[in-house]
C-alpha cells in the first residue's frame, strides 16, 4: 500500500500544476516544467518498489524528489533575482536573427513563454509562489519517503 501511496502522491503535484494551467490560467516558465518530471520518475519508482527491493526504490524516489526540490530551490532563487536562470528560454524573448518584422513574427511560438523571475501565485492571498509551494512539497514528500523507507513493510 505504500508505494502506491507514495506514486500518488509524487504524481499529486506536476497533475496540480497542469491543473493551475487548465482551470486558474497560470502560464509555466521553462523551470516550472523541469520540474514536473522529478515527480514522474518518482511516480514510477515507487511503483517498482512492489517488485524491487522497497529500500532501494525509495531510496531513489528520495533522490528524484530532493532533485525536484533541487530546481525548485534553484526556480526560487532566479523569482528573487537572486541568481539568473540557467535556462536560456527563462529570458524575455529577442528578435533573434530576423530582420524584418514579418520574420520575427514567423519566429514567435503561438503561446508566449513565461519568464522564469515572475513568480505564480496559486491562492490570492498567500504570498507563496507555485516554485516555493513546489519546493516545499518536495522536501516534506522525500521526508516522508525517507520516513518510509526505514518502517518495516
Amino acid at each position: 500500500m505504500m508505494p502506491f501511496l507514495i506514486a500518488l502522491l509524487s504524481a499529486l503535484a506536476p497533475l496540480i500544476a497542469m491543473a493551475s494551467e487548465r482551470f486558474a490560467g497560470l502560464n509555466p516558465c521553462a523551470l516550472c516544467l523541469w520540474q514536473r518530471w522529478p515527480y514522474w520518475v518518482a511516480a514510477g519508482l515507487a511503483l517498482l518498489a512492489y517488485v524491487l527491493p522497497r529500500r532501494l526504490m525509495f531510496g531513489l524516489v528520495a533522490l528524484a524528489l530532493l532533485t525536484t526540490g533541487a530546481i525548485g530551490a534553484l526556480h526560487v532563487g532566479v523569482e528573487q533575482k537572486w541568481w539568473p536562470s540557467p535556462l536560456p528560454e527563462c529570458s524575455a524573448p529577442t528578435a533573434g536573427q530576423a530582420r524584418t518584422v514579418d520574420e520575427m513574427l514567423q519566429s514567435m511560438t503561438l503561446k508566449p513563454s513565461k519568464p522564469c523571475d515572475e513568480p505564480a501565485y496559486l491562492i490570492e492571498g498567500l504570498p507563496v509562489s507555485m516554485a516555493e509551494m513546489n519546493l516545499i512539497y518536495a522536501l516534506l514528500l522525500a521526508g516522508f519517503v525517507i520516513w518510509a523507507s526505514r518502517r518495516p513493510s
